[in-house]
């Protein structure tokens, strides 16, 4: 694997990771480590919920205004960095796993729900 190989979109000079690699490099780093033998669908959407819920407990006693700017103050911000990519490595090895495609089932929801909630 290359050093850019997950860290960036083909044909992009954004350097916005894409998907696909991404998907390969967390694979690999459980492969690695010999954990791919726990990652069953029931195990990963348990973890999805548990780092979801490390994410809203940062959020917990929080007012409104406070949460409007928990990524002012550098620490509570690196929590929140940390605990959005936690939910998302869980949330992109579930897909991997049932073999989701996550931007196509994100795209096909928002179809969905323009149609269910059209604009008045």
């Amino acid at each position: 694997m290359t050093i850019d190989e997950g860290r960036r979109v083909a044909g992009d000079d954004s350097g916005a990771p894409d998907v696909a690699g991404l998907q390969r490099r967390l694979a690999e780093f459980a492969r690695a480590r010999d954990w791919g033998q726990y990652h069953t669908p029931k195990n990963l959407v348990t973890a999805i919920g548990v780092e979801a819920a490390e994410l809203a407990e940062i959020f917990q006693w929080l007012t409104p205004e406070q949460s409007a700017r928990v990524m002012d103050e550098e620490e509570s911000a690196h929590r929140v960095r940390d605990e959005v990519a936690d939910v998302l490595a869980y949330l992109l090895q579930f897909c991997e796993v049932l073999g989701v495609d996550p931007l196509a089932a994100l795209s096909d929801k928002i179809d969905r729900n323009e149609i269910r909630f059209p604009v008045t």
